[in-house]
This record gives structure tokens, C-alpha cells and sequence, in this order.
């Protein structure tokens, strides 16, 4: 999908865009709008300079184009961010946004501290845990979520086919993947390489 510019053309969005938020709502009368991060810390919303917004959805619609947005200031507040965005001027321009989600690319997150990961580059790593003293693979990472202490691998649990190179899911009788949980804390992860998609932890194996 591409997002109308009038005169100027179309723009194509990244390829390596990630959700990293949504719109509440209208902050005040000259176009500031309140927005919600998935993440606590903000750092990809705050450091990029442009985002796509993509409207919400009605039962059975088409899904509409994702809007870029040039973002000329954002504000902290204790209830989340307050923004200003280069053509959103006025109440109902900054309440026409309500609902959106909003998408950076990856390209404009900030470097992570060392030893620190985003979660979206967690996603798709393989987990090898431990079976007695020996290394076995767990299987795929396809969520993380945070259970208020930590943060906690989901992991679907599974195998690499020889042949093709690629993960595949051990399914339970409903056809549902089955999933491992992994606490995301140095206890038990004890490597993150990202090159090489793998991450090498102490989880027993329970297969």
C-alpha cells in the first residue's frame, strides 16, 4: 500500500516497519494528539522522525493505506506521549487519528544498550535449552510479553527440518503450536546471538 502526497507523488513504506504504538485521542485545540507505546522506555517513538499510521479497522473493511506522518515534537507525560505532527493543526485533524496504529522502521530505532534487545528482534530466534548437560533446541521465538517482573520468551515449540532449512511447529492435537515459556532474565538466558538468530539458555527441555 502507498500513502497519497497530492502533488509530490506517492511514498512506498519500509519494508521493516514495526507497530510500536497507537492514538488515544486529541490532546487540546491545535492539533496535539495523546499517544500510548507498547514499550515503557518510548525510544523508537521518540527517536524517529517520521511514522506510518495505519486507521483502525470495522468489521469487514478493507484496511486503508498507512499515512506517513512528519512528527515535529513529542512531549512525556505520566499518562504517555502528547505529539505534534506536521499537517495535523487543529481538534478534529488530531481526533481523526483516534485509533490508529502506528509503525517506525527498524532502521530508525536507536542502538540498544549492550545486553539490551528489542523485543522485535527476539522474534524468529531459535531457543536452545538444556536436556541433562547437553544443548537441544526448544524452538522458535513468536512473542515475548512482560508479566510485570520480567520479560517472558513465548516460544513454539518444534523442530528444523533437514531438508528445507526451515522451523516447523509440533502441533497438538487441535492443530495448535505448542508453546515453551521462557523467562527472558540472565538466570536462564545465558546468550543472545542475533547474526546468527539464537538464543542459548539453562531451560530444561520437557519433551
Amino acid at each position: 500500500m502507498v500513502t497519497p502526497l497530492g502533488n509530490h507523488g506517492t511514498i512506498t513504506p519500509p519494508a521493516d516497519l514495526v507497530e510500536v504504538g497507537r492514538v488515544l485521542a486529541a490532546h487540546g485545540v491545535r492539533g496535539w494528539f495523546k499517544v500510548q507505546a507498547h514499550s515503557s522506555s518510548a525510544l523508537a517513538l521518540q527517536a524517529a522522525p517520521s511514522w506510518w499510521l495505519s486507521a483502525p479497522v470495522g468489521p469487514g473493511g478493507e484496511p486503508a493505506p498507512l499515512r506517513a506522518l512528519t512528527i515535529r515534537a513529542i512531549h512525556s507525560a505520566p499518562a504517555g506521549l502528547r505529539v505534534q505532527a506536521q499537517g495535523i493543526d487543529d481538534r478534529d485533524a488530531a481526533e481523526s487519528l483516534r485509533g490508529s496504529k502506528i509503525w517506525v522502521s527498524r532502521a530508525q530505532f536507536p542502538e540498544a544498550d549492550p545486553g539490551e534487545y528489542y523485543w522485535v528482534d527476539l522474534i524468529g530466534c531459535l531457543v536452545a535449552g538444556r536436556q541433562g548437560d547437553q544443548p537441544v533446541l526448544l524452538g522458535q521465538v513468536d512473542d515475548i510479553f512482560d508479566n510485570g517482573a520480567h520479560p517472558v520468551l513465548q516460544v513454539a515449540a518444534g523442530h528444523v527440518d533437514d531438508t528445507t532449512g526451515r522451523f516447523e511447529p509440533a502441533l497438538d492435537a487441535r492443530g495448535r503450536a505448542r508453546h515453551i515459556l521462557v523467562p527472558f532474565v540472565a538466570a536462564h538466558v545465558l546468550d543472545v546471538d542475533l547474526a546468527a538468530r539464537r538464543i542459548d539458555s539453562n531451560w530444561p527441555a520437557d519433551f
